[in-house]
């Protein structure tokens, strides 16, 4: 779900929040005269409020910018479900309760509009709270997590629907003021999303040589969202979901959005969050809850507010068939609160809607407690359920073609990024598969910085030009991403993490485990030069890509760039039709490859063809696997006695076949040898005619195809296989991709 991410110390405990205002507020500390006079001056109300309407503003704004669009459009259906699961059985609830809370609090006014008000306590789920609730409990990024994120979403909408019906009480406009009054708010919406999509393209395009925008530019953007949010606040409107709106229409790609996305994340998780958030506890005023009667309403409110969220998410979850662990979890996630149902409460008091000090306290009370018991049951949920909530890792060899991809590449210099980016957009496969592919630039901190440096100047170095980095890298590499974004409209996002070389596979490590990756893929420690020889980088990289292959808890791979960017291939956009060779000798590392041939054959751009390497002595009549070939086509057919091979290979063969030999989307070829000579010569045949060579690392036992392919093997991590083809003695124009399937 995040577009730009930096590897540090997780924020804690955003459900603590509340806590923290709680204790500050009437109800803890503002007991005390000294501390009351010092809270709540004359000016303290205008003031608190104000502040928290930039806050919401901000929030909003990020929430919009890291939110996962194309998640939200795919499943629409059920994130409206749930959404309206929980909505309606809580609008019940509260039709069941109005007259009762109205009499009882001595409220005086419209009893519809307190039912409205009493609607919007226990339908209201705070998207925020949860966004960063899921994300301090590392399940943002799982199904179950983005789902919920969502679904939030649409509980806010519904919620402040239902506050601007409350906010329009005051003004008493007709029906065809509202519709004026609303067309105009759209229009204007509009006009600022068009825009600040302009002047964002116009502001990339400026000053190409730095790496952020200046900070003339940034508060540029700051004032436009601002003004068209506070403008949207003076016609009657509430900005949240205007400023969602702008955040999630904003251009991603550019350094518009990554300056954007990083001061504004690290400013609102660590001040603006922790404000805006322990607010609402500080709001709550307990002393109100000197009766048993307003104890019984609060209790009452906080029951029906838990149980309608409960049983409406689980009846969703039940028509959809979400696992009941899961549905349980989504139940509590959507009774968060302490959002537009705070603010809906302080309007209708504002605006004379309501009038009535008991039932504000109450309801704010109950918002703040619900919240506070709902919190520490999600982490305990969580934690309980870490092995089973969330997707676990799935090999290439198992992963279906039309399910999502996440991967994650890294890269140390601007010279492998293009052969990386390439080889992410070969695996977008069909327009309409789903693939969230991160680039993770990896920069070295050396040990003498590390001492000196804090966690708040590592921050700080997200969005400031003097780095410890070489800044020409990335804005190289910035250069090369929003190139590729620009031509393939395939969004990747980009993360940054500073560490030393002995730390620095953690860090990696760590972020494929939160954002659950497929597998990863890492630059090989060497890069070649233009007289086609190769060059050491720094042998931190080497150590770092070995630590990789024996710590990630999931598939790795590393990408040798042999002029896969010049001659062998053309632009990511472009029309050329790359040529891949996946090789296959057997074992669990080549069946691995052999998965990334699914994805790679349902692209238009690529021609895979399948080489499997067979002893000479397997090969007899009428057994084993026969080619014949027809018009320049391979044509297999296999017979019921495998040869030779093992079971789990001899399976996942016949199925590759059955879905993708015979369907014309992959080509099939044996090749028969003796021995490694044998095989060192077929590859060098194959040498110049593809653009992209894929092999599995080993663990194929005693294997006589591959013993002796070379006279020594200089780089172990990559295998016999692998270590050959990307050897000074081996002169091809192809990269070489070497898998490791997780074990």
């Amino acid at each position: 779900m995040l577009n730009y991410y930096t590897v540090l110390n997780p924020y804690l405990g955003s459900h603590f929040l509340p806590q923290a205002g709680f204790v500050l507020g009437p109800s803890g500390l503002s007991r005390a005269p000294s501390i009351h006079v010092f809270f709540f001056q004359n000016f303290a109300v205008d003031f608190y409020e104000s502040m928290a309407l930039y806050c919401r503003i901000s929030i909003m704004f990020l929430l919009g910018l890291e939110m996962d669009i194309s998640y939200l459009m795919r499943n629409l259906r059920p994130v409206i479900i749930i959404a309206c699961g929980g909505c309606l059985m809580c609008t019940i609830f509260a039709s069941a309760i109005s007259l009762f809370v109205y009499e009882e609090t001595g409220s005086r006014g419209s009893r519809f509009t307190l039912a409205l008000v009493i609607t919007v306590v226990l339908a209201n789920t705070a998207s925020p709270v949860v966004f960063r609730l899921a994300a301090d409990l590392k399940f943002a990024t799982s199904d179950i997590g983005r789902l919920a994120i969502s679904s939030s979403l649409i509980g806010d909408m519904y919620a402040v629907l239902i506050l601007v019906l409350i906010s329009g009480e005051k003004q008493k406009r007709t029906v065809n003021g509202w519709a004026l009054m609303a067309f105009c708010s759209l229009l204007l919406l509009v006009g600022i999303i068009i825009f600040t999509t302009h002047l964002v393209h116009w502001l990339n395009k400026r000053n190409r040589d730095e790496k952020n925008l200046q900070a003339v530019e940034v508060m540029l953007l700051c004032s436009v969202i601002l003004v068209a949010a506070m403008t949207l606040e003076t016609m009657g409107f509430s900005s949240i979901i205007a400023c969602f709106l702008m955040g999630s229409t904003f251009p991603r790609g550019g350094k518009s959005a990554r300056t954007l996305l990083a001061i504004l994340t690290y400013t609102v998780r660590n001040f603006i969050f922790p404000i805006y958030f322990g607010y609402s506890g500080f709001k709550a005023d307990t002393s109100y809850l000197n009766e048993l009667k307003r104890v019984a309403i609060v209790l009452m409110v906080i029951v029906l507010s838990i149980g309608g969220k409960i049983v409406g998410t689980l009846a969703a979850c039940w028509y959809l068939k979400t696992p009941l662990n899961e549905g349980v979890l989504l139940a509590f996630l959507m009774n968060m609160k302490g959002h537009v149902d705070i603010l809906t409460l302080t309007t209708a008091m504002q605006n004379k809607v309501l009038n009535s000090s008991i039932f504000y306290n109450l309801m704010v009370s109950a918002v703040v407690i619900s919240s506070l018991i709902t919190a520490p049951l999600i982490s305990f949920l969580v934690r309980r359920e870490s092995d089973t909530i969330g997707a676990k890792h799935v090999p290439m060899e198992y992963h279906s073609p039309d399910k999502e991809l996440k991967l994650l590449t890294c890269v140390h210099s601007r010279h492998p990024v293009d052969c990386m980016v390439k080889f992410v957009v070969s695996l977008r496969g069909s327009d309409n598969v789903p693939i969230s592919p991160y680039l993770m630039h990896l920069i070295e901190l050396p040990e003498k910085t590390k001492k000196n440096s804090s966690f708040y100047d590592q921050e700080e170095d997200e969005f400031s030009d003097d780095e410890v980095d070489d800044s020409n890298d990335a804005v190289e590499i910035n250069e090369a991403v929003d190139m590729y974004i620009e031509e393939t409209k395939m969004m990747i996002h980009q993360v940054k993490t500073v560490a030393p070389f002995s730390t620095m596979y953690q860090d990696v490590c760590h972020f494929a485990d939160d954002i659950r990756t497929s597998f990863i893929v890492l630059p090989f420690h060497k890069h070649q030069r233009i007289d086609g020889k190769f060059e050491n980088d720094k042998d931190g990289i080497r150590t770092t890509n070995q630590k990789v292959l024996r710590n990630a808890q999931c598939s790795v791979a590393i990408l040798v760039d042999r002029g896969h960017t010049t001659s062998g291939t053309q632009a990511a956009g472009s029309e050329s039709l790359q040529q891949i060779a996946i090789l296959f000798f057997g074992g669990p590392d080549d069946r691995e490859a052999l998965g990334f041939s699914k994805r790679l054959s349902t692209h238009h751009h690529s021609s895979v063809t399948i080489f499997r390497f067979l002893p000479t002595l397997a090969k007899a009549p009428n057994e084993g696997i026969n080619v014949s070939r027809k018009e320049d086509d391979v044509v297999v057919t296999i017979q019921d006695q495998q040869i030779e091979v093992d079971e789990a290979d001899s399976s996942a063969l016949a199925n590759f076949y059955h879905r993708y030999v015979t369907s014309g989307k992959v080509r099939f070829v044996e090749k028969y040898v003796h021995n490694g000579a044998e095989t060192g010569m077929v590859l060098r045949e194959m040498a110049e005619t593809y653009s992209m060579f894929i092999v599995g690392k080993g663990r194929r036992g005693d294997c006589l195809l591959t013993t002796g392919i070379s006279d020594w093997e200089e780089c172990p991590e990559l295998g016999v296989v692998g270590d050959f083809l990307a050897s000074s003695e081996f002169d091809i124009s192809g990269s070489v991709l070497v898998v490791q399937q997780h074990r």
